[in-house]
């Protein structure tokens, strides 16, 4: 597929092409380019299709995402974390596959598949601090809760530095002081992970 096809197509279009069908199985816009012969029937394919197309309904391709696992798994693999530290990833992570609403399943899904994808790009930095994807998923829901918590209008008393480190080093014994700091550093500064 030539990202050509994606920078020539007007906003409006995108609309109507990316839009679904009766069924929310019946993604639309990737049936009528595989019927014209641009877009091939293939997870592979279809992951590229999203990677390089910034102007699709995110809420209605986190569906669709939900429904093509194969595609899903295709399209975490198009992601290079090499060299990027953790809560940086994970941002881009969900500029392009947005996270759900509400924790459940489906997030689960991304954060494990996150996790294996951001130490298969970093295996010397894991080896270093000690990390598996096991531990790379516990930090990632610590982010995702201290993103919240630290955003979250709501939330009256914000969580400190020192109540971040001692919870997410009971929740991963491994990982140095230093490295989770940085990590609250990095949320208090930045801000959200998955907004």
């Amino acid at each position: 597929m030539s990202p050509i096809w994606v920078t020539k197509l007007h906003s409006n279009c995108w609309q109507w092409l990316m839009g679904w069908g009766r069924t929310s199985a019946q993604f639309v816009g990737v049936n009528y380019f595989m019927s014209k012969g641009i877009l091939d029937d293939s997870p592979k394919e279809i992951a590229k299709f999203i990677f390089c197309t910034r102007t699709l309904n995110w809420k209605k391709l986190r569906i669709y995402l939900d429904e093509r696992r194969d595609v899903l798994d295709d399209l975490v693999t198009l992601h290079n974390f090499r060299n990027q530290f953790l809560p940086n990833a994970l941002r881009e992570f969900f500029r392009h596959i947005h996270a759900p609403e509400e924790r459940g399943e489906y997030l689960e899904t991304l954060i494990t598949k996150f996790s294996h994808r951001f130490c298969a790009c970093n295996p010397d930095l894991m080896r270093e601090l000690g990390l598996s994807p096991d531990a790379v998923y516990v930090l990632c829901y610590s982010l995702i809760l201290l993103s919240i918590d630290l955003t979250s209008p709501h939330v009256k008393n914000k969580m400190s530095k020192r109540e971040f480190i001692r919870n997410t080093r009971r929740a991963a014994q491994n990982i140095s002081e230093d490295f989770v700091g940085h990590l609250y550093d990095n949320i208090y500064l930045i801000g959200h992970v998955a907004a």
